[in-house]
């Protein structure tokens, strides 16, 4: 039976037997996921002040809100996990869900953002009612395409070479996503505020072209990998459909999911509080008064610092693995933040050479750089170039603990894996817009802080826990769960080789149990599969 398993290899040109993309498969499908940051940005930083600025809710539900239904899209996941690995169709097997999700947030954008205003004014509950409501169902569509993003990497390619590259292309994609409504939405929410319906009336057909095109372009890159014969060992026919019992027993196994699931879980964590939108103004406009010429500026220069990360942490990845990338990037930001921390407790109001200064407030863009600025520029440009770059590395090492699951039982479930993953990340992420609300409440706001409230007492240190300490604690836990983390580059390349060994030979009539059996480590397989 080993014969026949070279004999197949070689027939089918694989060389080591690794499923490879092409160019533009790896650079078009991250866009899905720019296509859901699109929305995460929309849900996370501004859904709380439609609510509170144009519904008129109180401000105290519209925080909690986010919280709720993010922990509802949690709960959702799994389900949709469990019904991308059933699915099979015409059209493949994830971009049904890609298209369905994107079209349900859409149309959940529009009733959420502007049916809610038709309620009439004195109809309190009724607008409570239905803003809980369409807020749910945009959730629901936004469950459904995310759970592709995690999921579909399996069948794109699962070289490692090539699979560290999704972490880069999928920053371009965020880039054109999160990036560009990000930016717009500062821009135009400096100027009429963020509370506003002029502001949702320009965000939220944006929001929606936006992501339906980069939809488009995630549909287009997977379509030529989104078959059968790219799903898992090849015996999707013969096996049985998984239970969920069964799905409890592969999260209790898989001992890697769970380490990366307390990684990046408390990572994204910490991302969400810190590039909250009412953090950014507590420290540009309330601590240092000047967020139109801070903000953005600043923004800008944490992605341009982000760029060489990236470049050399695929470097990196693709000789040592992602861990190695993870663990490196993570340390530096850990001690840039602590550097970041001293400088905002260092903060004197009022006092001009302690205070962040690039462009004047006043007669047009003028440089206004002092010492204070540049120390604070360096430590942040290098803190949060080091940790955005792998802030979305968990996506690809999904796909690697989906291929371990693969290796140590047979089962080929990436829609479970991927969503199990998800269902603790977004549980843990959707604490932080309400983290955010309580933590304002403290210094005594009624509101979330907008360009025109003034400094408050004890605002510094509120910024100073939510800006830098609480990433600072994400990154101490980050670095705990990598440390018993196995799936480096090399042990990635030997669960790949065995993994192309045991489909070739299914494909020949083997059983999975007798390949799972007969092909345990990299030693056993023959030489062929062991080139890289």
């Amino acid at each position: 039976m080993a014969e026949n398993a070279k004999q197949a290899k070689q027939s089918s040109g694989g060389g080591s037997g690794l499923n490879r993309a092409k160019m533009y498969q790896l650079v078009l499908f991250p866009f899905n996921n720019g296509a859901t940051n699109v929305y995460y940005v929309l849900l996370m930083n501004y859904i709380a002040y439609y609510a509170n600025g144009v519904l008129g809710l109180l401000v105290a539900f519209a925080t909690t809100m986010v919280t709720v239904t993010r922990a509802l899209d949690a709960v959702i996941d799994p389900f949709v996990g469990m019904f991308i690995d059933r699915t099979e169709t015409k059209i493949g097997k994830f971009r049904p869900f890609m298209i369905l999700g994107n079209v349900v947030m859409a149309v959940s954008a529009l009733l959420v953002f502007y049916g809610t205003r038709l309620i009439p004014e004195d109809a309190t509950a009724v607008k409570y009612v239905l803003y809980t409501v369409f807020y749910m169902c945009l959730m629901v569509g936004y469950s459904i395409q995310t759970s592709c993003t995690r999921s579909g990497q399996t069948c794109l390619t699962n070289d490692p070479k090539q699979r560290p590259t999704f972490t880069l292309f999928n920053t371009i994609a965020s880039l054109v996503g999160m990036g560009v409504t990000m930016a717009t939405a500062s821009i135009v929410g400096g100027n009429v505020g963020y509370g506003t319906e002029a502001f949702f009336n320009f965000l939220i057909p944006l929001v929606i072209i936006l992501s339906g095109a980069l939809t488009a372009l995630a549909v287009i890159g997977i379509a030529g990998k989104d078959r059968k014969e790219f799903w898992g060992l090849g015996n999707e026919d013969e096996k049985p459909q998984l239970k969920v019992k069964d799905y409890v027993e592969i999260f209790k196994a898989n001992k890697e999911l769970q380490r990366l699931m307390v990684a990046a879980s408390g990572t994204k964590f910490a991302f969400a509080i810190a590039t909250n939108t009412s953090v950014g103004v507590l420290l540009y406009s309330c601590m240092m008064g000047n967020y139109n010429g801070l903000y953005l500026p600043m923004y800008i220069l944490g992605y341009a610092f982000s760029a060489p990360f990236f470049i050399g942490g695929l470097r990196i990845s693709q000789k040592y693995g992602q861990k190695k990338t993870l663990v490196s990037f993570t340390s530096l930001a850990l001690i840039m933040y602590l550097g970041v921390t001293a400088m905002l407790a260092m903060w004197q109001p009022g006092n001009p050479s302690l205070t962040l200064s690039i462009f004047g407030t006043e007669g047009g863009l003028h440089p206004t750089l002092n010492l204070y600025t540049i120390i604070f520029i360096v430590l942040y440009g290098l803190g949060y170039g080091a940790y955005y770059s792998t802030a979305d590395m968990a996506i690809p090492m999904i796909a690697d603990c989906s291929d371990f699951e693969m290796y140590r039982s047979g089962n080929y479930a990436p829609g479970v894996i991927g969503t199990l993953f998800s269902f603790v990340d977004k549980l843990v992420s959707s604490l932080s817009t309400t983290i955010v609300g309580i933590a304002i409440t403290v210094v005594g706001l009624t509101a979330l802080p907008d360009t025109t409230t003034p400094y408050m007492d004890g605002m510094n240190w509120l910024t100073i826990a939510l800006f830098c300490i609480i990433p600072i604690v994400a990154w101490l836990l980050t670095l705990w769960a990598m440390k018993g983390y196995t799936l480096t580059g090399e042990r990635m390349k030997e669960i790949q080789a065995v993994n192309a060994c045991r489909k070739d030979a299914i494909s020949e009539g083997m059983s999975v149990d007798e390949a799972l059996g007969t092909w345990q480590t990299i030693d056993q397989v023959p030489d062929m599969y062991r080139e890289s």
